[in-house]
């Protein structure tokens, strides 16, 4: 019962092959995790995004809404600045005759009262239709200028009033002046001039409460400043902004970037002038944006994709290790099958051999002693010493059959691990010998390149016949007929002996030999249980040693298998 016990625990995988390297567990639990990742995650990034674009969208409205704002308060405030000293010079040059006017007390009299009533005002001129300032009062020396010839007295003379944008003119510095036409009768007219204070214009702006990031001012129609820019520079300055065609009470919107940073700018007409009211803002990026005001959001989503993995890849492993487990469990049960079988081939082999030819042949054995005594014991026996050679011959030829026997029952009985000192040469010689019917029937060429003196291994004799049958067994069957197998040994460092088979058969390719050991994969179709190369690593690790091997397609394969001289205890 004891020695039936440790034949089945022989035949129980062994721990390595639980710890054995399965690529396609690897493949497989990487595949889990990532297409379920793509499942679990994708929804969540998927609201990530469209929470971010919505973000992004409303930053920008709101930013349009607060330029919107600013720029449509702005351009009435600027308007009724401009349109309230229209109306004031108009009520003067209705108010009063040609005659009240045209003299400079008169002037000065009246630009103190509009000072004085409105402000803003800095000069007033009377200019009559040949285009001479006739009357003036002011700070500057202009009485009697001439402006026949420059735009502006033209525009007055068709439209009756004009707005001029800023300009230097005679006073050197930036001013805006306002003209106001009176026709006397159909041949003649006269204009009152004023020059506005440019303070009146930038205190619409310098009191609107904008941060740095936001800049307002004044441009014409073909870019030149009005006011100061904090972004753009001072008055008169060309910017390089596309002013948009003449619009009435809209704002007109522009996005894009400026030194590399996003904004948006609101345009806006001031009706009855040659001015744009322009508020450029610059706004941080988008994504910066969204981080600072969906921070929680970004969070969740980091939460949530990190326990979502964890619960993937730990799914994943744990489903993997069953499945590999499962794998386990059935390779086991094959592998007791596959063993289960052969031991009871080998068996029934044996006891036949046994039965049909050890019987025989002790009974030869016998026989030929007893004739070799008869002869022996009659001085006179002719032809003693021939006959004594023929059964000598046959005795020999019976102890040979027997050594067979013997060696084909020791290879079925010692399945169990058992340590015993082996001459590894007679070894493999000994396995060469099963199969020399199928050798010489294909022409197969066996060749030794064996080290001299090679040390004695303390190791399994049973275990290595299988291991080095097994080898051989798929040599014979990769070679054409006529094929070479080469079997070399030699000891390395005093501690390991190296077996090496080679064989010049088909090769294998490198998508397959990296998947050779693994349990059911096999190359022989259904011909084949894909366990025989399993077993066989697992028999050389439980030895204590190791096996490799290289193969190129088409030139051949070849093992190499390691054993220790000695290994004190097996099976760890």
């Amino acid at each position: 019962m004891k020695r039936q016990n440790s034949s089945e625990d022989a035949m129980k995988l062994p721990p390595e092959l639980a710890e054995a390297r399965l690529p396609r567990y690897r493949r497989l639990r990487r595949n889990v995790v990532i297409l379920t990742s793509l499942v679990a995650l994708a929804p969540l990034i998927i609201l990530t995004i469209i929470n971010y674009l919505q973000d992004r969208d409303a930053y920008q409205n709101e930013s349009r809404f607060a330029i919107t704002q600013v720029v449509t308060n702005t351009k009435r405030n600027i308007e009724f600045v401009v349109e309230e000293r229209q109306s004031a010079l108009a009520m003067v040059i209705r108010d009063k005759s040609y005659t009240n006017l045209c003299s400079d007390s008169a002037l000065a009299i009246t630009l103190q009262n509009l000072k004085n009533s409105f402000g803003g005002f800095i000069d007033l001129g009377l200019i009559d239709d040949d285009g001479i300032q006739r009357y003036y009062t002011g700070p500057y020396d202009l009485k009697n200028r001439e402006y026949k010839d420059q735009a502006w007295f033209h525009q007055v003379d068709l439209q009756g009033s004009f707005v001029s944008d800023v300009f230097m003119g005679h006073r050197n510095f930036p001013h805006f002046v306002i003209a106001i036409k009176y026709q006397r009768n159909l041949s003649s007219f006269y204009a009152l001039r004023a020059t506005i204070d440019m303070e009146l214009l930038n205190q619409q702006i310098y009191s609107l409460d904008l941060d740095r990031y936001t800049d307002a001012f004044i441009i014409t129609k073909e870019g030149v400043l009005q006011t100061e820019s904090v972004f753009y520079g001072s008055v008169l300055s060309d910017v390089d902004i596309d002013v948009p065609t003449v619009t009435r009470n809209r704002v007109v919107f522009e996005e894009g970037e400026r030194d590399g940073k996003p904004f948006t700018m609101g345009y806006a007409y001031i009706q009855g002038t040659p001015f744009v009211f322009v508020v450029i803002r610059q706004l941080k990026h988008p994504f910066l944006h969204w981080l600072g005001h969906r921070s929680d959001v970004l969070w969740f989503l980091i939460l949530s994709a990190a326990m979502v993995l964890f619960v993937i890849i730990y799914g994943a492993s744990n489903m993997a290790k069953q499945l590999r487990e499962a794998d386990l469990k059935r390779a086991r049960a094959f592998h007791n099958i596959e063993y289960t079988n052969k031991m009871a081939t080998i068996g029934r082999m044996a006891a036949g051999v046994a039965h049909e030819i050890n019987n025989p042949m002790a009974i030869i054995n016998e026989k030929a002693g007893l004739m070799k005594d008869l002869i022996g014991f009659s001085d006179d026996f002719p032809q003693r010493e021939k006959t004594v050679g023929l059964v000598d011959s046959i005795l020999k030829s019976v102890e040979r059959c027997s050594r067979v026997t013997h060696r084909l029952l020791g290879f079925a009985k010692r399945m169990e691990i058992h340590k015993e000192q082996i001459n590894l040469k007679e070894l493999i010689e000994e396995v060469v010998g099963f199969q020399t019917t199928e050798i010489s029937h294909r022409s197969i060429k066996v060749e030794y390149d064996i080290e001299d003196n090679l040390p004695l291994i303390d190791s399994d004799r049973g275990q290595l016949q299988q291991v080095l049958l097994n080898i051989i067994n798929n040599a014979i069957v990769a070679v054409d007929d006529g094929g070479v197998i080469t079997v070399s040994m030699a000891a390395h460092g005093g501690h390991s002996v190296t077996i090496a088979i080679t064989d010049n058969g088909s090769g294998i390719s490198e998508e397959n030999l990296r998947n050779i050991f693994e349990p059911f994969f096999s190359t022989k179709g259904e011909f084949g249980t894909g366990l025989g190369l399993s077993i066989t690593r697992d028999i050389v690790e439980k030895l204590g040693g190791k096996i490799d091997v290289n193969s190129v397609v088409g030139q051949g394969t070849r093992f190499i298998i390691s054993v220790p001289l000695k290994k004190h205890e097996y099976g760890e």
